[in-house]
């Protein structure tokens, strides 16, 4: 079965490998890269437009920014600019961050769902070149729209997709968005979940658009000739995230006494020394409901059944030393 695939590429992660995974990428006609922007590692805009000038067809999206640290004019004018770039293939994935970054950096999530449709509001107002004044709660613009001097300032298509996990984050997408960006580790289970409350945000609205695109990371690893050490590279991913995003356990089958013992070896930020004693506590299944691990035919198997259950586009996180065959290896059973 042919399945449009994509890449995340985080801070695991070299330069030279993100060069590599573009170009694999476009060779096997790969769907999309996405850059990751959660932890104090790199900015993603950088990495975007670096991207967008070594790549002719793929799609590139962010994967995802936060609406806090950003003006939303300022997101606005920064997403046009990558679409100059790369015309046509530029996405704005969008996330409300995550705690405790959020507060350790001065700007604590408050009404997470308000203030994204605020700010997605204004967005696609200026990517509609209208001039905006808007007075929310958090988003306020004042008779401000695309402003240049020397060249004619034209509305631009770039599709704004939802990094949700929440219900009423995934309502709101279905309602005013493109698009939503699932994150990982979360089981094919979750996505009734997710188009029971994307549906409810599909019907409320009245622009005729009747689906969403649906796409989801999802941890890989695959090791043809040690199946266990890739299941490994998993398990360490999801020991990292019950760490420092417990709020994943609720979707992920995770019982919470697992997340407190994990919580209780390790603390924030982790080291790689936590990450190793606390993965000894989680248990294969609870990694192969969530991850993609093993061989390359477990992996594949993995990815289909996501699609089945209505992902279009699954972006491969691809963990450990084998990464880069991981790209290859998948890029070559779908192409």
């Amino acid at each position: 079965m042919r399945i449009p695939l994509g890449i995340h590429l985080g801070e695991r992660f070299t330069l030279d490998e993100t060069w590599a995974a573009a170009e694999m990428a476009e060779d096997f006609g790969f769907d999309s890269l996405w850059v990751a922007e959660g932890r104090l590692t790199r900015d993603a805009v950088s990495l975007m437009a670096l991207l967008a000038a070594r790549t002719r067809t793929v799609r590139i999206g962010s994967g995802v920014v936060n609406n806090k640290t950003r003006n939303a004019a300022l997101m606005a004018v920064t997403f046009k600019t990558l679409d100059e770039l790369a015309p046509g293939r530029i996405i704005c994935g969008l996330g409300a961050w995550w705690e405790p970054l959020a507060t350790r950096v001065g700007t604590p999530l408050r009404k997470p769902v308000t203030a994204m449709r605020e700010y997605v509001g204004v967005l696609q107002s200026f990517f509609r070149n209208e001039e905006v004044t808007f007075s929310g709660e958090f988003v306020q613009m004042d008779g401000v729209r695309f402003d240049r001097m020397y060249a004619e300032n034209v509305a631009v298509d770039i599709p704004i997709y939802a990094g949700a996990v929440g219900p009423r984050m995934l309502e709101l997408a279905g309602q005013t968005m493109d698009g939503v960006y699932l994150d990982f580790l979360l089981p094919v289970s979750y996505l009734d979940f997710a188009a029971t409350h994307i549906g409810a945000g599909l019907a409320k609205r009245t622009d005729g658009v009747t689906a969403l695109d649906m796409t989801q990371a999802i941890a890989v690893a695959v090791d043809d000739d040690d199946p266990a050490a890739a299941l490994d590279e998993c398990r360490a991913f999801l020991t990292l995230y019950l760490m420092q995003q417990p709020h994943i356990a609720e979707h992920c089958g995770v019982e919470p006494e697992l997340v407190t013992r994990i919580q209780e070896v390790a603390g924030w930020p982790a080291r790689p020394e936590d990450i190793r004693r606390a993965m000894r506590l989680v248990p294969d299944e609870a990694v192969r409901r969530v991850c993609a691990a093993g061989s390359t035919a477990q992996a594949a198997d993995k990815l289909e059944e996501y699609v089945a259950a209505g992902v279009r586009v699954p972006v491969l996180n691809p963990l450990g030393p084998t990464k880069m065959q991981t790209i290859a290896a998948l890029g070559k059973a779908f192409s």
